[in-house]
């Protein structure tokens, strides 16, 4: 332990001495082979101050006759990936893939792991391996399976008799720590989009700091945030987004910070680097990040007429988007309720409940236990909504509060005094990623 904590130290100083170094060489660990442009200095002698000495040698090269003889022996094999499309036929595919191939075509067309597995799944990468003469020689698609860890690939190629044979294989999935930083100049999801971010990320973020950041109503042009994240790989293509690991969120003026931690015994949490805690009982929202109609507030009712208290909020989303309970409780009523249609209450403790209304359908029922983050629901427009939307409230011994700010206050899981020193390892290293992905975006910025 002692060691560690003397590397750690070491790692700090020279953060503190040479900060551009030490971010640039991280940054080359983490995204070597990413796409992404970067420099890294380097902490050796000066390459003009060494010596050089010139060797001269002769070769002797084959005669032109015997390359193009040994070039001739060798078959030409062609490799091409692409991604499926909604509207691929097996036709489309294989001449994306510069394929020609009659026979290929009619099997592929007949073989129920390809026509279930690989058509119609827009989205999954397909890699072939043509001849010479443009004929299949091998196909490969990759997808997650529902086993955590774990994803199947589906494997076309012909046999000795020169026949094409499908199978499907199982692999583990392999988690690979990537970087990304961004600016807020219209909304977080176009600016992951401009950082090639997955869309996941953002959602995770908004969960995250959505305690913190009000990122319906409250981002400014120039905010900022850098993000670190898990990407779980299959034979070196990313299939799935996997955990935010740690993420810094600038907003109009005020620092965030979010690192995920999990404490031997405990559920894993997310926390400030500075070790606070911001698993909040609450999520702050009913539903993954959306667009928010109405606020808590006054409003005119758009069926009585007239301005009343709005004691709730309103969240604007298409019929059958997934609804998701704010935390852990047991159902209080699941059923038809007048104005507010099908509506779920679930009560969280003998102070706390939550109301979820004008809902398309009702996935529990009165009695049933519920978990943070489960999903109760989906949007609908039932009872007096003019429209798709879930109307939200949450109450405090029957009096409606606003959500947002409950979930501000409520406290979640806290660091024990025997976890502080790993967590401030751990923090330490995210530190220095996070300032990676920052140096990272400089460097790009400025070629």
């Amino acid at each position: 332990m002692a060691s560690g904590d003397a590397l750690l130290a070491q790692a700090a100083g020279l953060l503190q001495r040479y900060p551009r170094h030490v971010t640039g060489l991280i940054a080359a660990l983490l995204l070597g082979g990413g796409g992404g442009a970067f420099a890294v200095a380097s902490f050796g002698p000066d390459p003009a101050d060494l010596p050089v000495r010139q060797v001269v040698e002769s070769v002797n090269t084959l005669p032109i006759d015997q390359q193009i003889e040994a070039l001739e022996s060798h078959a030409l094999r062609l490799f091409r990936s692409d991604t499926l499309r909604a509207t691929d036929t097996v036709d489309t595919l294989l001449a994306r893939l510069g394929l020609h191939d009659t026979a290929a075509a009619i099997f592929l067309r007949n073989d129920p792991l390809f026509r279930t597995q690989v058509l119609r799944r827009p989205g999954r990468m397909v890699t072939a391996e043509g001849s010479a003469d443009h004929r299949l020689e091998k196909l490969t698609a990759r997808w997650a399976s529902e086993t955590a860890g774990q994803f199947h690939r589906l494997v076309i190629e012909r046999n000795p008799d020169g026949h094409l044979l499908s199978r499907v294989e199982t692999g583990q999935l392999v988690a690979s720590a990537r970087l990304g930083s961004g600016v807020i100049r219209s909304s977080l999801f176009a600016a992951v989009d401009d950082a090639q971010i997955p869309e996941e990320v953002a959602v995770q973020v908004a969960d995250i700091l959505g305690s913190r950041v009000d990122f319906h109503r409250g981002l400014r042009k120039g905010d900022s945030f850098n993000i670190v994240y898990e990407v779980l790989v299959a034979d070196g293509e990313p299939l799935r987004t996997g955990r935010v690991l740690s993420v810094e969120f600038d907003n109009n003026g005020k620092h965030h910070t979010a690192m995920w931690f999990r404490e031997a015994g405990k559920k894993g949490a997310y926390y400030a680097l500075d070790g606070t805690s911001l698993q909040s009982a609450y999520l702050a929202s009913p539903m993954e990040f959306s667009r928010v109609t109405s606020g808590f507030s006054m409003r005119f009712h758009p069926i009585l007429k007239q301005w009343r208290a709005h004691l709730g909020t309103d969240y604007g989303a298409p019929t059958g988007t997934p609804v998701r309970v704010v935390g852990d409780g047991v159902v209080e009523f699941a059923g038809w309720q007048n104005g507010f249609g099908n509506v779920v209450i679930v009560r969280h403790n003998a102070s706390d409940t939550t109301l979820y209304a004008h809902l398309s359908r009702m996935d529990v029922r009165k009695g049933h236990s519920v978990t943070q983050g489960q999903r109760i629901g989906a949007v609908g427009a039932t009872g007096w909504a003019t429209g798709p939307h879930l109307h939200y409230e949450f109450r405090i011994n029957g009096q409606h509060q606003d959500p947002v700010l409950v979930a501000r206050k409520s406290e979640g899981v806290k660091l024990s005094a025997e976890a502080l020193p790993a967590f401030r390892s751990a923090a330490t290293a995210m530190r220095l990623k996070l300032d990676a992905a920052a140096r990272v975006a400089e460097v790009a910025s400025i070629e």
